[in-house]
This record gives C-alpha cells, structure tokens and sequence, in this order.
C-alpha cells in the first residue's frame, strides 16, 4: 500500500498565489459588512455587524492557520482552500440578511467550514504530532457550531447572542489550549507556525479592509451629480483618512511585528493573541470608517447626526485602539500616542452634535494624522526593544 502523502509545506512558507485567490472572497464580505452597517446605524446593526465580522474573521483566521501547516501547492490542500472559498462566497452573499431569512444559510455554511476544515486537517496530518492539535479542535469546533445552528433557529438579539457565544467559545478554547477531557490541552509550542507567513497573512487582510475603504471612496464620488466644493473637500478627506489609516498600521509597525513574531521563541502564542485576537478589532476599525466615508460623502453638510458622529469617530477610535493593543501584546509597551488619540475622539463626541458631518471628518482626519506625525516625529530611526527573547526595532508611538 502506497504511503500517506506528506501534505505538511516544506520550508519555504512563502505566500501562495491560491491564499491570495481564497482573499477575494473577502473582499466581498467586507463590503458586505460595511454596507450593513450604512443600512443600519443604530446599536442594534452595530451589535450584528461586529457579530458577523467575528463569524467571518473566525472562518478566515482559522484557515489561514491550517494553510500555514499544510502546503497549497498540493492539490489536496489546493481543493480544500477552493472548496472554502466557495463556502465563504455563499456566506458572504447571505451577511445582509443573517439576522433575518438567511440565517440558516449563514449557519451551515460557517458550521460546514469550521468543522469540515478541522477534519480535513486530521486526516491530512496524520502521523504528524501536530494532528492531535485538530484532534482537540474538532470538539470544540463541533459544540459551537451546534450553537450556531441553534441561533439559526431564533431570530434577532437572541440569534446574536447565541452567534456571538459561539465565537467567545472559540477564543476561550484557544486561550485554554483547547482541552479535551481524556485527551488533555495543546500548549502553543506545539503551534509550529512560520511567524512571517503568518503575520504577513494577517497584514493582507487589514489591506482588504482598506481596500474596501477606498472602493467606497471611488464609487461614492463616481455616483455623485457635479460634485460641488463641499462634495470634493469629503472625498479628499476620506482619502487622506485612509492613506492615515494605512500609514499607522504599515509604516514600520506591520514588517517589525512581523520579525518579532519570527524570532520569538513561541510564536504559536504570539500569532494567537496579537493576531487571531485582536487583529478583527483592527479590522472593524476600518469597515466602520469605511460605512463612514459612504455616509459622510453622501451628504457632506448635514448637521448633528449622531449616528454619522458613531460612524466616522468610533472608526477611527476602534482601530486606534485595536492597534495600541496590538502594540502593547507584540512589544510590551503602552502605545500612549494611539490612547491619546482615543480620548480626543471620544471628546469630540461632545461637539458632533453642533457640526457638520464633513467638519467631524475633517477633526477624525486631524486625529489620524496627528497619530502618524507624533510616531515620525517621537521615534523617526525606530529603536530596540526586546520582546520575549526576540531583538526587534520598536516602531514609532510604541512608547
């Protein structure tokens, strides 16, 4: 009887052509998120947004970890990778109406992907030490989607909770090594992962979030009859908010946090809490000041709408927040020149309703900029930090 093929990737951990092809998909969901959120500014929609973004980040996150283990260039992994991609366009398409007459849509195709992938996995590390990592996966796996599949049955806030459950679930069970009763819990140092291949996975998709940004950017501008001064002035804007955005994450931040997650004597742990956790705030921070910029260049002078003001300020200020987090995990450090910029939006709150929507841009924008300016200015060569037992350059604002 022939031998099992090996399906674990070599050395080389290089990105492959069919990871960026499964991303497009993405692009999708994405845009589907911030149109949702456009749809519904209230505390409801935002609750369901940040719902679905969780299921879809879980779909993605976990696939990019399976895909760092095993090679795409094998057609087994190749056709596992296609047959996700079409899972998650169906899941994409159904995101608006999840919480209404797609829900069971929604459901089987995140319950089918989550555990059909943890199968696959088993099956295709078999032999290897690493399959008793997805052997304690399946279980947990398992549990939440029937979880899933049970809020597919419920309707509203109760499906949402039921939904998000799940997902808290999930990242307890990462945080616990995924124990098994008779089968004990994994330790990340038995997560062999290629940190760079990792981080640089999980950069993409803070590039697709932008990208999203800058399609509704374009589009906006293309819709609108004979732009006027006030029309142009939101477009530059929200450019210029995306370019600020773009800048605080991939100046320096993103190809050091890479090479310390490289280094790093466990970068299982590493890749879990600074990437699987909190890269989905990241994020979020740019699907909603994307659902922002669509709001704001729709009408440009309407004043003191308090749901455009949660749109453009709390954007901004959950993907500072989610980036000074992401900081204070990979080097240790309190990230003040992020947090400072938080609490400037969260007082601007108290002028929103006196102003128009592109003056509160225009201050959104001053906030973003002035982030990026103070991480030039505080730390312009970098400097060395040590981070676990890996030497790395401290980005600028780190401290």
């Amino acid at each position: 009887m022939p031998s099992q093929p090996r399906l674990l990737r070599a050395t080389d951990r290089s990105v492959t052509t069919v990871e960026l092809f499964f991303d497009l998909v993405y692009v999708f969901a994405v845009t589907q998120l911030s149109h949702l959120l456009v749809l519904h500014t209230t505390t409801e929609g935002a609750v369901q947004a940040a719902v679905l973004l969780a299921m879809v980040w879980q779909v993605w996150v976990y696939t990019t970890w399976a895909a760092n283990y095993l090679d795409p260039n094998h057609d087994a992994v190749r056709a596992m990778l296609l047959v996700l991609m079409l899972g998650s366009l169906v899941l994409s398409a159904a995101l608006p109406e999840a919480f209404t007459s797609r829900g069971l849509v929604v459901a089987a195709c995140y319950v089918a992907m989550q555990v059909g992938r943890c199968l696959f996995a088993v099956m295709a590390l078999r032999g290897d030490a690493l399959q008793m990592v997805f052997v304690r996966i399946l279980p947990w796996s398992t549990v939440t989607g029937a979880i899933v599949l049970v809020g597919a049955f419920e309707h509203g806030n109760v499906r949402a909770g039921l939904w998000a459950l799940s997902v808290a679930l999930d990242l307890f069970a990462a945080g616990i090594g995924f124990r098994v009763p008779g089968l004990g819990r994994s330790v990340t140092s038995e997560w062999v992962i290629n940190g760079g291949h990792f981080a640089e996975r999980c950069q993409a998709f803070v590039l697709i979030a932008l990208g999203e940004s800058i399609v509704v950017i374009g589009s906006t501008l293309a819709g609108l009859d004979g732009p006027g001064t006030v029309e142009i002035a939101a477009f530059v804007a929200a450019f210029a908010g995306s370019v600020g955005l773009w800048w605080i994450y991939f100046d320096r931040a993103a190809q050091d946090s890479a090479r310390v997650i490289e280094e790093s004597d466990d970068p299982g742990r590493l890749g879990r809490n600074a990437f699987h956790w909190i890269h989905p705030v990241i994020v979020g921070g740019v699907i909603v000041a994307a659902a922002a910029d669509q709001v704001v260049l729709a009408d440009p002078s309407r004043l003191g709408a308090m749901a455009t003001a949660w749109l453009v300020l709390g954007g901004v200020g959950l993907y500072l927040l989610g980036h000074a987090l992401f900081k204070a995990v990979v080097w240790q450090v309190v990230p003040w020149t992020r947090l400072a910029g938080v609490v400037v939006l969260i007082a601007l709150f108290a002028v929103a309703p006196h102003v128009s929507a592109l003056v509160l841009s225009l201050a959104a924008l001053a906030v973003v900029l002035g982030v990026a300016v103070a991480d030039r200015r505080l730390h312009p060569a970098g400097h060395t930090q040590r981070s676990g037992t890996a030497q790395a350059a401290v980005p600028p604002g780190s401290r």
